[in-house]
């Protein structure tokens, strides 16, 4: 998947997970094809950020500490500026994949996942 200049320049795109290792290595992918990335430990250290007008789309862990991603997903339906979301968890099922895609998530992708297959979601959230 090829992701063009335009897309690369004014596109960032938020990982929400609590596993270092899965968000650096998210964050390496997303960089080597140019994306700007933000990267998150928990969906409260998200809600926290300051907003920044770019954000595209979240890659959000289903099961986080604290408030969950479903949670999270929830709580950003309700503002103005909410963003498309990718879920990936490595705890699939069929309820909460289910609830993630009817509450308008753009992708549910269980781990491990191909980069093709994330790249593919994350461009399809590009207006």
């Amino acid at each position: 998947m090829t992701i063009t200049k335009t897309a690369r320049e004014s596109h960032i795109i938020c990982v929400v997970d609590d596993d270092k290792a899965v968000r650096d290595a998210l964050s390496n992918l997303l960089e080597s094809v140019g994306l700007k990335v933000e990267a998150f430990a928990s969906a409260e250290e998200f809600v926290s950020s300051s907003p920044v007008k770019n954000r595209s789309c979240m890659i959000l862990d289903v099961r986080l500490p604290g408030m969950s991603g479903l949670e999270l997903q929830q709580y950003l339906s309700n503002k103005p500026d909410a963003v498309p979301i990718i879920f990936i968890t490595g705890h699939a099922n069929e309820e909460a994949r289910s609830q993630a895609l009817n509450k308008g998530a753009v992708s549910f992708l269980s781990k491990p996942f191909s980069s093709e297959d994330l790249l593919s979601a994350i461009h399809s959230t590009f207006k």
